[in-house]
């Protein structure tokens, strides 16, 4: 869910005020998904580390151009936190599209939920969230298959890590909005994310990276998974509840389900979509009853 960390103060776009907030949530949802689509046609060429350096890359140099942030505004301590958070995000995002070269989309969407599931039932008070969590257990356990031709291991033990950096990153990111104004922070950090998958990147894709079409194309993933999605979340956010958001968030996997057959060609059996079905459950039950966390930019 690459989209807002942002609190109110965080600016969006001119003339977002004039949409549905539901349809902001929605297209945001639809861009991420997508977007993550296309970065996948993307792995034949330039695999999955050297596609991570393009959609960083690119999103930093929009945020940073869009924000402009004063880094010496900053003290050495919000510098070293943003630096973190940056480096969460950049593990992430390499994480999700390892995973991605390996298992579906919307099955990896759907086990990265596991981040911020976690992160909300380990800070709800509800006996009825460890219901929940039971629910999401469940249905990443149908997914795995452990008992027959189960997904592939080495792409679970990725979507899990991206699922672990995501909870992480929705942590750092509730300090981070203490000491950078608006946008600042995610524009500081996504200079750092981009350094995680850089020279993986360069070692696997080499001077591919810098072709036209790839740039073109690595430029548009950027736009549709960290900048769009951005915007919109944040905008929403400012005017719907955080229960409605969360509420609404919780259709991504099966978004990613849909973005994954259409562009990808990728057809998931019963037993998945029962799988996805029991995660997206899970989620609408957390949204509803724990007081949320801060959203956090997808992988």
């Amino acid at each position: 869910m690459e989209p807002a960390t942002q609190t109110a103060p965080a600016q969006g776009l001119p003339g977002l005020d004039r949409v549905p907030p539901i349809g902001l949530v929605l297209g945001g949802i639809t861009s991420i998904q997508f977007g993550a689509a296309l970065a996948a046609t993307l792995f034949d060429d330039l695999g999955p580390a050297g596609t991570s350096v393009l959609r960083l890359g690119f999103a930093a140099i929009i945020l940073m151009a869009l924000f402009r942030p004063r880094v010496r505004s900053y003290s050495p301590r919000a510098l070293r936190l943003v630096a973190v958070f940056g480096l969460t995000l950049g593990a992430m995002n390499l994480c999700f599209y390892e995973a991605l070269d390996r298992i579906p989309l919307g099955v990896a969407v759907t086990i990265e939920f596991a981040g911020p599931l976690g992160v909300a039932v380990a800070t709800s008070r509800r006996r009825l969230d460890l219901v929940w969590a039971a629910c999401a257990a469940v249905g990443i356990l149908l997914l795995s298959n452990p008992f027959g031709a189960g997904i592939d291991t080495i792409g679970l033990i990725l979507a899990l890590a991206a699922a672990a950096m995501w909870a992480a990153y929705i942590l750092i990111a509730q300090r981070a909005t203490a000491h950078f104004q608006g946008s600042d922070g995610l524009a500081l950090a996504m200079v750092m994310g981009a350094l995680v998958p850089l020279i993986p990147g360069v070692v696997e894709a080499g001077a591919t990276l810098l072709e036209p079409q790839w740039l073109a194309i690595g430029a548009g993933v950027a736009l549709m998974s960290s900048v769009i999605p951005y915007s919109l979340e944040t905008e929403a956010l400012r005017r719907l509840p955080t229960s409605v958001f969360g509420v609404l968030m919780s259709i991504e996997p099966a978004v990613a389900a849909f973005a994954g057959f259409l562009v990808l060609g990728q057809s998931l059996g019963a037993r998945e979509l029962v799988a996805i079905g029991f995660v997206v459950a899970a989620s609408v039950g957390v949204s509803r009853t724990a007081a949320p966390a801060p959203a956090a930019p997808e992988a």
